[in-house]
């Protein structure tokens, strides 16, 4: 089993810049593959990208793609959503969530939730 906890959101102007992390506790870290969700206002929980294991591998939902980077330090239990030109479509609770099935580009049915953080994006 494996516990998240996300950090790093809050308020940013768009045009801007935030990093969340998420960090997770146990030893076998590195056995788990990750994603990253969001959900806005109203709004079901999407996609937004994923990494695999070892980090070698990574995907993006289109909405995000080129402005979004996922990236993870195993050795320190942590995954990374780097996040630029922010707009404010990207308005949402941003979660981690880890999986222990083979990784796929769109990861489905993840088995363990962070309780999510919350990034605003002013026009």
């Amino acid at each position: 089993q494996v516990q998240l906890v996300e950090s790093g959101g809050g308020l940013v102007q768009a045009g801007g810049s935030l990093r969340l992390s998420c960090a997770a506790s146990g030893r076998t870290f590195s056995n788990y593959v990750l994603g990253w969700f969001r959900q806005a206002p109203g709004k079901e929980r999407e996609f937004v990208g994923t990494i695999s294991r070892a980090g070698g591998r990574t995907s993006y939902a289109d909405s995000v793609k080129g402005r979004f980077t996922i990236s993870r330090d195993n050795a320190k239990n942590t995954v990374y959503l780097q996040m630029n030109i922010l707009k404010p479509d990207d308005t949402a609770v941003y979660y981690c969530a880890a999986s222990l099935r083979p990784y796929s580009d769109y990861p489905i049915g993840m088995d363990y939730w962070g309780q999510g953080t919350l990034v605003t994006v002013s026009s």
